[in-house]
């Protein structure tokens, strides 16, 4: 019988210890490598925010930084398996599984990064639901609509062969994100 109690006692705690865990975060594609440099201006429920930005997207993490004009960090952003971190200005640090929730916690807004990652690219998202796709005469992407998001694209040239967007508007139902990139590396 005391066997008995204590396999129990072990089973429960286990269930119980099992439920106080954050689940999983899941596995999704990761768009290709890539260094960009631009401008970010966020509205979310009548807020505004801009700044610069600096985006380092890898096979295994993102690195993306908020700038102030004179390009001090307003905020630092790491998103790896191990979880996301955003670090503020102040030196503060915020920790989360999901960087999407964290931005939301962090910075009052979501970003959208592991879409965004493929979207930034003029791709389309290899995980998302695809709710509307319109091309240009060029083939590349116009509009996009996935996973509760509308993106428009513009190019530098209308006609050119350029693959890469330039400016990508991005809304959903509560907020827009018009990010603006003046250099690809």
């Amino acid at each position: 019988m005391l066997r008995f109690k204590s396999c129990a006692a072990l089973l429960v705690a286990a269930v119980l210890a099992g439920c106080a865990l954050e689940p999983a975060r899941p596995v999704l594609p990761r768009a290709p490598a890539f260094d960009l440099v631009g401008r970010v201006a966020v509205t979310h429920d009548g807020r505004p925010f801009s700044s610069g930005v600096r985006w380092q997207h890898a096979a295994e993490r993102d690195e993306i930084w908020l700038l102030t004009p004179l390009g001090q960090t307003v905020a630092h952003i790491v998103d790896s398996a191990d979880g996301a971190v955003i670090t503020g200005s102040d030196r503060r640090q915020y920790r989360a599984r999901d960087v999407e929730a964290l931005t939301h916690r962090a910075l009052g807004w979501e970003l959208p990064v592991a879409r965004l990652a493929w979207w930034v690219r003029g791709e389309i998202a290899a995980d998302g639901v695809i709710a509307g796709v319109e091309r240009d005469a060029q083939g590349r992407l116009f509009l996009l609509k996935q996973d509760g998001w509308d993106i428009t694209y513009a190019y530098r040239s209308q006609d050119g062969p350029d693959r890469l967007p330039r400016q990508l508007d991005l809304k959903s139902e509560s907020q827009t994100i018009r990010l603006v990139i003046d250099n690809w590396q």
